[in-house]
Parts: C-alpha cells; sequence; structure tokens
C-alpha cells in the first residue's frame, strides 16, 4: 500500500453555516467523519482551523510563504551524515561558505553521546535535545539535527530552527530515505555513494531556490502575460526585473523584494507572495550561482573581444585611449594651440547637442574640460564646466518629462504601481535639480501624488 501524508489541506464541507444546524459545535467529528469516507485515516493529532473568508485564505498563503522565505535565508549548509559510521555523506554549503564537515561530524557525535550519558542535567550542556531533534553550538552557528533510519540529517544555521522548519525536517528525513534507500545500503554495504539527484531534491524540499540568482524566461504564453498585466504588483514585479537585468545577468529575490517595496506601500510577505507566484509559473527562473558567474565571467570575455576587435573610428568617441593620446599632445602643445584644440571640440560638442546626439556633446566637451584643465585655463573650465552643467540639465528635463507623462499615463490606466514608479523616478530627478530651483512646486505635487495612489492601491 502507498501512503501519504498531505499537509495544508483545505477542505471545503459544502454546507452554508447559517443554515448548518451542525454548525459550530459539531464540525470536527463531521469533518473526521468525511474525511474517513474519502479514504482518510484519521489520527488524534489532527489539527483543524475554520478560514472564514477568501482573504484570509490568501494571507494564510502569504504567511506561508514569508515563513519558508525566512527559513531558507537562515539555512547556511544542509549535511547528510551516515548515523551508523558518523561518516559525511553530503555537505550542500547553501551560502557558499565553506566548512570542515567531518571535523562537525566528530564534535556532532561527542555531543550525542555526552547527552544521552547525561540525561536530565542539561545546565551546563550547549546541547539540547527535544522530540528526537538534537540543538547544538558550534562556532558561530546553530545546529538543528535529527537521525532518521539511515542517516542523521544536519541542518546550519545563522539562528534557531523555526517551527515551520522543524516541520519540513520531521517530513523530510523519511522521505529522502525512501527514495535514495537503493544508495544508502550500498554504501553500507560496498562503501560506495552516489549523490546524484539529492542535491536537487534538498533544493527542492527547502526552496532553497528561493535565494539564487534569478532571471527572466525568454517567453510567455498570452495568458499568463495576461494575468501579470492585470495583477498590478506583478506586472510592476516583471517591469522592475528587466530593468535589474540591464544593468546584471541576474537578481535576487531579496533585491527585488526590496525594490517593490520602495514603490508600493504594503507588507512585505504579500509582495512576495506575488513575487513568488511568478517564480511558480516560471516567469522567474532561477539558476544556480556557479552557472550565473560562469555567465558573467563569459560576458566579461566576449565584451573584451568586441573592444580589441572594433576599435574607434571616429575622434567622437571617447575611451581611455583618446585621454592617452591628448596627453600625448599635450607635451607638444603651447597655451595657444590649446585653445584653438579646445576651440575645436567645444564646436563638435555644440554641433552634438543641436543633433540632440546629448552623449556625443558631453564627450565632446569633457575632452575640452580636460585640456583647459591641463593648461589652467580658469576662464576656459568655467565655461566649458557651465556648459556641461547645462547639458546635463537639459537631458534630466528630457527625462523628467518621459516619467511624468508615462507616470500620469499609468495613472489614467488604473496601473497605480507603475505610475508610481515613474513619479518615484522624476521626484529623484526634481530633487537633483535643487542645486538650480531650491522652491520646485513639483516636488510636492509629485509627493501628494504618490502618496494618493499608494492609498488607492
Amino acid at each position: 500500500m502507498v501512503y501519504f501524508e498531505i499537509n495544508s489541506l483545505g477542505f471545503n464541507c459544502g454546507k452554508i453555516k447559517e443554515k448548518c444546524s451542525k454548525y459550530p459545535k459539531f464540525c470536527m467529528p463531521c469533518i473526521k467523519n468525511k474525511l474517513k469516507q474519502l479514504g482518510f485515516e484519521i489520527d488524534s493529532n489532527l489539527k483543524v482551523f475554520e478560514v472564514d473568508s477568501h482573504e484570509r485564505r490568501a494571507k494564510m498563503k502569504q504567511e506561508l510563504i514569508w515563513r519558508k522565505f525566512l527559513d531558507v535565508l537562515n539555512i547556511k549548509h544542509v549535511i547528510v551524515i551516515d548515523k551508523e559510521s558518523g561518516l559525511t555523506l553530503l555537505n550542500y554549503p547553501v551560502s557558499g561558505e565553506e566548512i570542515n564537515a567531518d571535523l562537525l561530524s566528530g564534535f556532532i557525535q561527542a555531543n550525542i553521546t555526552f547527552s544521552e550519558s547525561h540525561k536530565g542535567s542539561y545546565k551546563n550542556l550547549k546541547s539540547v535535545r527535544s522530540y528526537n531533534f538534537y540543538e547544538f553550538q558550534y562556532q558561530n552557528f546553530n545546529i538543528l539535527l535529527r537521525d532518521g533510519e539511515f542517516i542523521r540529517l544536519c541542518l546550519m544555521l545563522d539562528n534557531q530552527a523555526s517551527e515551520n522548519m522543524r516541520n519540513q525536517v520531521l517530513h523530510f528525513i523519511p522521505e529522502f530515505e525512501e527514495i535514495f534507500q537503493q544508495e544508502l545500503i550500498n554504501f553500507r554495504t560496498a562503501g560506495m555513494f552516489y549523490f546524484k539527484n539529492m542535491i536537487d531534491y534538498i533544493i527542492d524540499s527547502f526552496e532553497i531556490k528561493l535565494i539564487f540568482p534569478m532571471t527572466l524566461t525568454q517567453s510567455i504564453a498570452p495568458n499568463i502575460l495576461d494575468s501579470i498585466n492585470q495583477n498590478q504588483i506583478q506586472n510592476a514585479t516583471f517591469n522592475i526585473a528587466k530593468d535589474l537585468l540591464a544593468s546584471k545577468s541576474f537578481f535576487f529575490i531579496n533585491n527585488l523584494l526590496n525594490q517593490v517595496k520602495k514603490i508600493v506601500n504594503l507588507e512585505t510577505n504579500v509582495i512576495l507572495y506575488e513575487i513568488y507566484q511568478l517564480l511558480e509559473n516560471k516567469i522567474i527562473i532561477p539558476t544556480k550561482l556557479e552557472a550565473a558567474v560562469s555567465n558573467l565571467e563569459m560576458l566579461q570575455e566576449t565584451k573584451e573581444e568586441k573592444i580589441a576587435k572594433y576599435k574607434p573610428i571616429s575622434s567622437i568617441i571617447i575611451t581611455d585611449l583618446d585621454f592617452e593620446e591628448l596627453k600625448e599632445k599635450v607635451e607638444d602643445m603651447d597655451e595657444s594651440s590649446a585653445i584653438n584644440v579646445i576651440m575645436e571640440l567645444v564646436n563638435k560638442g555644440k554641433a552634438a547637442e543641436k543633433a540632440l546626439a546629448y552623449q556625443i556633446g558631453e564627450k565632446e566637451y569633457k575632452k575640452a574640460l580636460f585640456l583647459a584643465r591641463e593648461f589652467n585655463l580658469k576662464s576656459e573650465i568655467d565655461r566649458i564646466s557651465n556648459m556641461l552643467l547645462e547639458l546635463n540639465k537639459q537631458v534630466k528635463q528630457i527625462e523628467l518629462n518621459f516619467n511624468i507623462k508615462a507616470g500620469e499615463n499609468a495613472e489614467k490606466s488604473g496601473d497605480y504601481i507603475n505610475s508610481i514608479q515613474r513619479y518615484q523616478k522624476a521626484l529623484k530627478i526634481l530633487e537633483g535639480f535643487l542645486i538650480y530651483n531650491i522652491s520646485d512646486s513639483r516636488i510636492k505635487k509629485l509627493k501628494k501624488k504618490i502618496i494618493k495612489l499608494r492609498e488607492a492601491i
């Protein structure tokens, strides 16, 4: 017979409580009877909680995901030890921090032996045994330990284990031993141990993927995309994730969580729940740290190859090489020739600025400023510095107008989270303008809009 245990199982009895004569006094025996009819085995440990609304059920799910996330952040190492020999079978460093697992195994065995031989006198012990769990302090870690039939599971933690984590361990050990029974027997009989698929099983069981580097899927089914667009938090999360990937090849859920939190005034567990839905629907894709590091190195190599292959074809493109050439020319220049070159560079910058090629104009002005500083031409330094300030102000003004307009459009369409995000970007630009205009009324106006939209959410 295949036997299953099911946690967090929801049950709808099908009755309206106002019309049920058994509610609430006889609900428990009624539920037990119905579950028995469905083939469930009921024991004295059965706990039943009434969840009286959709909002309450949603809140319970949010709290469950939040507990999982906190538990994963707490785990530093997962170590599987052979219970009979005390040898380490598997050491999975969740945090990447190295530890001598064999030395730890010896420490654990010594503590267990000592605690079992001194039952009832724990005052001077650093180990505690309760409900078949052992807990130790080792270096800066808290250790949670539990024995199975074949293995001893050891979790190295930053802080003490939660009740949720203890329950995970309780269910993990028998499942692990059943799935990998043959491998564990082979180790006992022949000394051979293969842990293929074991790490993946540990990752899935303890939801360790929640702290992996993340990326986004390349393709989304139309119905999933519609669902994301209709959920403001998921839509904002998706867009912020894309922004994070613009500067890096991966992001972490913790960073994403903090970025979304800056926009919406919602509880962290509510935001995490929506992020988790994107993860479950494979919109957000976890990748192992080794793969992310390898990808970063590959991207860096590709970038260096491109730089080596494609040399600048115009003096408009400013690079370190441009500055080196300018430095070499400076040695052969006098003040008069330097002023001529500065005028030429400034004219190029002005032409680029008129053509709305602001980045190119900025580069030409910076080269001119470099020369002016080399020859200590104070009037030119002031003039070009002001030109750069004005150019920067002009660029920021364009960005400001774009973000305000995008925020207004999002607000009109009811996409309040995206609207807040745009208004926040505009506010940051305006606050940067304080060196030009201390009393810009738009700052106060945008702050009011953001507060109003947060209240609407």
